[in-house]
């Protein structure tokens, strides 16, 4: 059978093209919502994937906050236990200093003088008592002047008074005690040559 075009062919061509048009653009609309979905998909994974890092990293810097403040609760412990040392380190070292002061005291005292109290602060001594007069004082002033372990004796009050009913000059004095002494150095042996 014979096909008879009645049509005009520009009419069917343009007809045509028009049809191709639509295919072609529902094709790239579908092939646009392909590539959007896929850029959604794995935009979606690496925020998923970021999300898990930082989860993580909040994990971590939290265990680790966690360690810092243990250190630091150690750090705090140590600091104490030093402090506690250094402080039985200072009384070891003054331990038999009380001793000492009391015996050079008792050395230095001279008859006729009496003491009531004995207060230390640091490396002063604070001395109050009663003597039968000032020039005995003075002798004990002289006395604590003398010894290696006090220095600086300073009279800080004498006033008269009346003890047992006998007339007694009442005082206050203030002595140091002599920071301890390293040992000398020990002279070599061997003479004056040197070693040869």
């Amino acid at each position: 059978m014979i096909r008879l075009n009645l049509l005009p062919h520009r009419i069917e061509k343009r007809r045509q093209r028009r049809q191709q048009f639509y295919l072609l653009a529902g094709a790239m609309v579908v092939l646009g919502a392909l590539i959007g979905l896929l850029v959604h998909v794995l935009y979606d994974l690496r925020v998923e994937r970021q999300d898990a890092r930082n989860a993580f990293l909040k994990a971590e810097i939290a265990r680790i906050d966690q360690e810092i403040a243990e250190i630091r609760r150690l750090r705090e412990q140590i600091d104490a236990m030093l402090a506690r040392k250094q402080v039985i380190e200072a009384l070891q070292s003054t331990r038999a200093e009380t001793v000492h002061l009391f015996n050079e005291l008792a050395l230095s005292l001279p008859e006729g003088v009496y003491l009531k109290s004995v207060k230390q602060g640091g490396r002063r001594v604070t001395l109050a008592g009663f003597a039968q007069s000032n020039a005995r004082v003075s002798h004990l002033m002289r006395n604590l002047d003398a010894s290696a372990f006090l220095e600086q004796p300073v009279l800080i009050e004498t006033k008269a008074a009346t003890e047992e009913n006998r007339r007694v000059s009442e005082f206050t004095l203030g002595i140091g005690i002599a920071p301890p002494q390293a040992e000398a150095p020990e002279p070599p042996r061997g003479g004056k040559g040197g070693a040869k």
